[in-house]
């Protein structure tokens, strides 16, 4: 692994463990030339996805788009990011075993399903962006519809 201080090829693993959800090891590493310390992942991948865009463009699945993308919807919200990183992991791992090309739509649609469950602002905000919406009635629209759907509070404890 390449030192993102130095740039020297060589580092030595000095710690390994699992992340909190079990979908990826973090490895501490120390590199051999300048002594600097840092944090690599390392994740399962299955597959390498091509995500079919809208307009029938072609583009690799890019897990880092996919968590700005949740995360600018959960700005400043009161999200746990480990909830946002089991998110895009689940994400990611239902669509590659959907075959090596999945469609944006679909990626989004899971999305709006996980945020849904997570945080509804959040759910409103990315679906505002997916959907386009262009009129202040959809804003209002899906937060009727999100409000009609939400358990009250108290309840969610008999799920």
């Amino acid at each position: 692994m390449r030192c993102p201080f130095c740039a020297h090829e060589d580092s030595q693993v000095k710690d390994s463990r699992p992340s909190e959800d079990g979908a990826a090891i973090r490895r501490r590493r120390q590199c051999e030339a300048c002594g600097a310390r840092f944090t690599t992942f390392e994740r399962v991948q299955l597959r390498d996805l091509t995500v079919v865009k809208k307009d029938g463009k072609r583009e690799p699945f890019d897990r880092a788009k996919l968590e700005r993308a949740i995360g600018h919807a959960c700005r400043k919200r009161d999200v746990d990011p480990a909830k946002i990183d089991r998110l895009v992991s689940g994400v990611q791992r239902q669509m590659e075993t959907q075959g090596d090309e999945v469609t944006s739509v679909k990626i989004g649609e899971a999305v709006m399903f996980g945020l849904r469950t997570i945080d509804h602002v959040a759910y409103i905000r990315f679906a505002s962006i997916y959907k386009d919406f262009s009129d202040p009635s959809e804003f209002a629209e899906i937060a009727e519809r999100v409000e009609k759907e939400a358990v009250p509070p108290g309840h969610d404890k008999l799920l």
